[in-house]
């Protein structure tokens, strides 16, 4: 029997790594089964969750239904970058050097077909915080809501992936009070502003005012790389409406008003993609026989 990959369910972990990879050049259909028979090993679904790319899906003449890349919102007021990726994976660990072995195991796995486009490095920060210092997630479904909203009948899912930059010079100009209102709660208390301005991130993407609902379960962690640091938006859903749907506000495509976070904030890759079904507590490869 077909199950969702548990992770996708669990709580965030202390660390983790996401890893996008590309094909490699010229690499053939047989490579490419001979990898993913490799990486299925590895892939527990809980500490490894893995995600299928569009281009993957069209080299293996895969009929994924909602399989498909981001390409943009029409009529956005700000740089949305459209950043496909042929896979991802989701390391999650309790312990920082786990996630360098296992790093290392799955590029060994994926080789030669699959070559690493770009890793984040994730963490949990102050119980859950964005490194602006705001609770994440507040809205997030919860139980038997969030399998519903991030699992389909088959056990798969959808994730939208972003990676923000945070200006924390800007952030610094600000009041307190200003950057309540860009996100529309108290820092103090996590409270809902009551008087919060139209572009406050909350009015922007308050999931039960679109119609329809479009709810996501977010699984995001703040991120860090050197000097540069941010946010790490990752949004599992049962197909990429909700996301969009939400970024279509954000971005000002469907109003002209444009979300207070891109004050300080800004997207720096956007990325869809499928994540397969577990089967005998092991990833699913029956996709590929689609």
């Amino acid at each position: 029997m077909s199950q969702s990959q548990v992770g996708i369910l669990q709580p965030l972990p202390a660390h983790a790594t996401y890893l996008h990879f590309d094909l490699n050049n010229n690499v053939n259909k047989d490579a490419v089964h001979q990898a993913l028979q490799n990486v299925q090993r590895l892939v527990d679904g809980e500490r490894v969750v893995l995600g299928v790319g569009a281009s993957l899906a069209t080299l293996l003449k895969l009929n994924i239904v909602g399989l498909r890349d981001f390409t943009g919102i029409p009529d956005s007021k700000v740089e949305l970058p459209a950043t496909p990726s042929a896979l991802w994976l989701w390391l999650r660990e309790s312990d920082r050097g786990q996630l360098v072995h296992q790093q290392l195991r799955i590029q060994q796995a994926l080789a030669p077909a699959f070559v690493l486009q770009q890793q984040i490095d994730g963490f949990k920060f102050d119980n859950g915080r964005d490194l602006s210092g705001y609770e994440d997630g507040t809205e997030n479904p919860q139980d038997e809501h969030a399998i519903a909203v991030a699992i389909d009948v088959d056990g798969g899912s959808y994730v939208a992936t972003q990676k923000w930059l945070h200006h924390f010079d800007r952030l610094a100009h600000m009041s307190r009070g200003e950057q309540d209102d860009m996100i529309g709660r108290r820092q103090s208390d996590n409270e809902e502003l009551d008087d919060a301005p139209e572009s406050a991130h909350v009015k922007r993407t308050a999931q039960e005012n679109f119609e329809p609902e479009a709810f996501v379960l977010r699984r995001s962690m703040p991120w860090s790389a050197g000097t540069d640091a941010g946010f790490y938006f990752v949004a599992f859903a049962t197909s990429f409406q909700a996301f969009e749907a939400q970024l279509r506000r954000m971005s000002g495509a469907e109003d002209g008003i444009t979300d207070a976070l891109f004050k300080f904030t800004q997207p720096l890759t956007t990325s869809y993609f499928w994540c397969p079904p577990m089967k005998e507590k092991q990833l699913s490869l029956d996709w590929l026989l689609v």
